[in-house]
């Protein structure tokens, strides 16, 4: 069987999910404010019961616009978008070199959420496999993510062949929160894999 390509660009070129047809894309810099709003949106529907009720609602979406705005005006590559067909975004990550070079990791997944009424329906792993690809074109062949323990989101990264890496307590909202890294030490392998299963194969 022939190697699966692994440009983003190449690999995700639209899929469908539940009801609609969506499409997994590079951002732009005119997606910021929907991104600082799905941020918001996702941090006080996850977040709740987690951190402050005052940093959840002290949370703006002006704010977020503006340090989204300002990461696509020199990072965009680094930022991917789920878009539905009529044009409304529903999700979105970024990613880059590792923050932590002794954690054994080349890249990082630094960020990664769908609103909530678009979760279930596939795009938060269509995300993230476009994140992976991106950071295997730009060199790294491992990855990690943090996710906060208490979040049932950490069975999803375990559900896509992550493995818990180690604990440790991480700043979010202004506090410390035990969180959980989760790594992947073959991108390619995983990108390959998802391949063949989407195929059929």
């Amino acid at each position: 069987m022939a190697a699966v390509e692994t440009s983003p660009a190449s690999y995700y070129d639209g899929a469908a999910m539940g009801s609609e047809m969506s499409v997994i894309r590079q951002a732009k810099l005119g997606d910021a404010r929907a991104i600082g709003r799905i941020e918001v949106e996702t941090w006080r529907s996850t977040y709740a019961g987690m951190l402050p009720d005052r940093v959840l609602l002290g949370m703006s979406e002006q704010r977020q616009t503006a340090s989204w705005a300002g990461f696509l005006r020199h990072r965009s590559g680094d930022v991917y978008v789920a878009e539905a067909e009529g044009g409304k975004l529903l999700g979105f990550g970024n990613c880059g070199p590792q923050r932590d070079p002794a954690f054994g990791f080349g890249g990082e997944v630094y960020t990664l959420y769908v609103s909530t009424d678009a979760q279930g329906a596939g795009l938060g792993r269509h995300l993230l496999l476009a994140l992976f690809a991106r950071l295997l074109h730009c060199g790294h062949r491992s990855a990690m993510i943090w996710v906060v323990r208490a979040n049932p989101a950490r069975f999803f990264y375990e559900r896509l062949g992550g493995k818990l890496a180690l604990h440790r307590p991480i700043p979010l909202g202004g506090q410390a929160v035990d969180a959980a890294g989760y790594g992947w030490s073959d991108l390619r392998a995983v990108i390959e894999r998802e391949a063949r299963s989407r195929a059929g194969f």
